[in-house]
């Protein structure tokens, strides 16, 4: 009877054991749950490289183990509020052009990485039979761009290379969807476009292109940008981040082919053959960003402080950089 009892309370005390250390277990996995930290990541379908990541998982894979999830925001409009607003922590690459608006707004941004020079990426374009050949032909015809796009900074310095000023044409602010629907209305004479917008009007309707960025025109270098504030606390996902997005973007220009038949679908089903031309033309080289190589930034706040698109004039290097560490 004795041993009946003994052998029962080992059992008993084995089950309060058992159940404590599932309690344990539980309180960690909870505390462990909330250790976590989620970053916000905004993007726009143009957003190539950042598609192609949140589509293959790879930021989630990387992060997870330093005790980050990812929550992805797709922007079709607003991005600039959002830029301003610092509501999410990383943001999509946007045209250095644009990029000059959040300056001038005095967003709480960083940047943290850029894609080098796409100067064809680019172009104002015209439709096949039209008279017009040349910038010079623009003068009193009436041009779509929208405001605050690098392709506004192309369009303002295409204009003064021909000795032209954003007077001596009929500018029509409109957003790139609506202006394709008055470029193809005739609603417009001609429409400074970027890819795969660009891409698409070639293939589809044969635009002509009467001016791309080459020539020391617009480099059209791209930007990627974190709020501050989570730049100062998080050097590491930047890290991290820039890492990927690099790999990334040597992919996508090793793998043209492979690259077109995954973003055609994601890009609002463009044509693979369509998707590939737009690639070719973008660099897709993810470089730090450095203070004494702004001068294109330059370049572009001066051309907007004389057209009136910003109130003040900007210094380009005062903006925040974060930069990967040397030797990593």
């Amino acid at each position: 009877m004795r041993r009946i009892f003994i052998v029962l309370s080992e059992l008993w005390n084995w089950r309060r054991f058992a159940v404590c250390a599932s309690v344990l277990a539980g309180m960690l996995s909870i505390n462990v749950a909330q250790a976590n930290e989620t970053i916000s990541i905004s993007y726009q379908r143009s957003s190539t490289l950042f598609i192609l990541l949140k589509r293959t998982g790879e930021l989630e894979k990387k992060l997870k183990p330093l005790g980050y999830d990812v929550s992805w925001h797709e922007f079709s409009t607003g991005l600039l509020q959002s830029l301003n607003a610092g509501s999410v922590d990383l943001h999509a690459d946007v045209a250095d052009a644009f990029a000059l608006f959040t300056q001038a707004a005095n967003a709480p941004l960083t940047y943290y990485a850029e894609e080098t020079s796409a100067p064809s990426a680019q172009a104002i374009i015209v439709p096949p039979d039209s008279p017009i050949h040349s910038i010079a032909d623009l003068k009193g015809k009436r041009v779509a761009v929208q405001k605050g796009s690098g392709c506004n900074f192309l369009l303002l310095a295409a204009l003064a290379k021909a000795g032209l000023t954003i007077n001596d044409i009929q500018v029509r602010y409109l957003e790139a969807p609506d202006a394709l629907a008055a470029f193809r209305g005739g609603n417009v004479d001609a429409w400074a476009i970027w890819d795969p917008f660009l891409a698409a009007q070639q293939r589809e309707a044969h635009v002509r292109v009467i001016s791309d960025g080459t020539n020391g025109i617009a480099q059209y270098n791209r930007f990627y940008t974190a709020t501050t504030a989570f730049a100062e606390k998080h050097p590491d996902v930047l890290r991290v981040v820039f890492d990927e997005l690099n790999e990334t973007g040597k992919w996508v220009k090793a793998h043209p082919q492979d690259a077109a038949q995954i973003l055609g679908p994601l890009w609002g089903d463009i044509p693979a053959p369509t998707v590939e031309l737009a690639n070719s033309r973008r660099s897709y080289d993810i470089v730090p960003v450095k203070r004494d190589q702004l001068a294109e930034q330059q370049r572009i706040a001066d051309t907007y402080l004389a057209a009136g698109l910003i109130p003040a004039a900007l210094k380009a290097t005062d903006i925040r950089i974060w930069t990967p560490p040397a030797g990593k």
